[in-house]
């Protein structure tokens, strides 16, 4: 597999151009014992197989899009539908498993591009696309940024799961979201309405919650979603980099904080994860073992108007930036 590696002295980060993939995240723990605290698989021809997105660049529209239509200038579009009721990261076979070029700088950063052509999985224009990783410390940013010669829509983002301590269950692992908001979903996994509050429920994340510890209670958000796969409305102005995360594995002492300036992050504990997906030192990955945080435009944007708008136009440039900086407690 061929890997490209940025360091630093307290981060590594293995990207390859499979899906533009993020392959391992290590850094060291409150004791300086390093580990990898992404979930990754044995060799490319594993990530050929995955159908859970493992780390990588999901597009042309992360999310979901309901029944895979969508309405754009008066011409109704179709994308193939990959799970019922909607057209997932844009439809079966799409950024995930895409070969991209890898631009190396040889500076700690790697760009990886693509053109996906008019008509790719129904979604009109084609769209020049790349997303570029770079470390810097104890940081790792990750930028996208898109151009079409025909009006279309766009929802990047990367999909990595985290496991701060390494293996075995994140229950206990401590998460905050600067989230006053998030969208509710239907039966598949579509947003219902407009943004509720999450006081007085289990989505209020705004003080740090351990992850499982309300994930039994019943409510029915989270029996429509087997656990947490939401979008949390983050506080601030969209366009602003602004901290919308921050997690803390207790034993290991490691942390994680998510700076985006995209209008949500979803929030996902790895719900369909059913020991199927085999991980590079042999275990079994099951639901609870990794969660997620992507940052994004709103699911089925394209069908809600009163969502920020994900339409790009030529001669507009599709950007998004996200920071993800690691550390430890004292």
């Amino acid at each position: 597999m061929d890997v490209t590696w940025l360091r630093s002295d307290t981060l590594e980060v293995g990207v390859i151009a499979h899906g533009a993939r993020i392959v391992a995240v290590r850094t060291p723990d409150r004791e300086g014992r390093w580990g990898d605290i992404a979930l990754g698989l044995a060799d490319e021809d594993a990530y050929r197989r995955d159908r859970d997105y493992l780390g990588a660049c999901v597009g042309r529209f992360a999310n979901r899009i309901a029944s895979g239509r969508f309405t754009l200038d008066g011409t109704e579009y179709r994308i193939p539908q990959n799970e019922p009721g909607a057209a997932l990261h844009g439809g079966p076979e799409a950024f995930e498993h895409a070969t991209w070029e890898k631009d190396e700088s040889g500076a700690g950063s790697v760009t990886l591009h693509r053109l996906s052509p008019d008509g790719e999985n129904g979604f009109p224009g084609a769209l020049r696309v790349s997303v570029t990783y770079a470390v810097d410390g104890a940081e790792l940013r990750i930028e996208h940024e898109a151009g079409t010669d025909a009006p279309t829509v766009v929802n990047l983002t990367n999909h990595t799961y985290w496991n701060l301590a390494g293996g075995g269950s994140v229950e206990d692992h401590e998460v905050s979201l600067t989230a006053w908001r998030f969208l509710p979903v239907d039966e598949h996994l579509i947003p219902s309405g407009s943004p509720v509050a999450v006081a007085g429920t289990p989505f209020d994340l705004r003080t740090p919650q351990r992850i499982g510890a309300r994930l039994r209670e019943g409510h029915p958000q989270l029996r429509a979603a087997r656990g947490y796969d939401h979008t949390f409305v983050i506080d601030g102005p969209s366009g602003a980099l602004r901290t919308a995360a921050f997690v803390v594995e207790p034993r290991s002492g490691r942390t994680l904080q998510l700076r985006t300036d995209q209008p949500g992050v979803q929030f996902y504990t790895g719900n369909m994860l059913d020991g199927t997906l085999v991980l590079r030192d042999g275990s079994a990955a099951r639901q609870g073992d990794a969660f997620c945080l992507e940052p994004q435009s709103f699911p089925d944007s394209p069908n809600r108007p009163d969502f920020t708008s994900t339409v790009l136009r030529p001669g507009e440039v599709y950007r998004s930036r996200s920071i993800l900086r690691f550390g430890t407690t004292g």
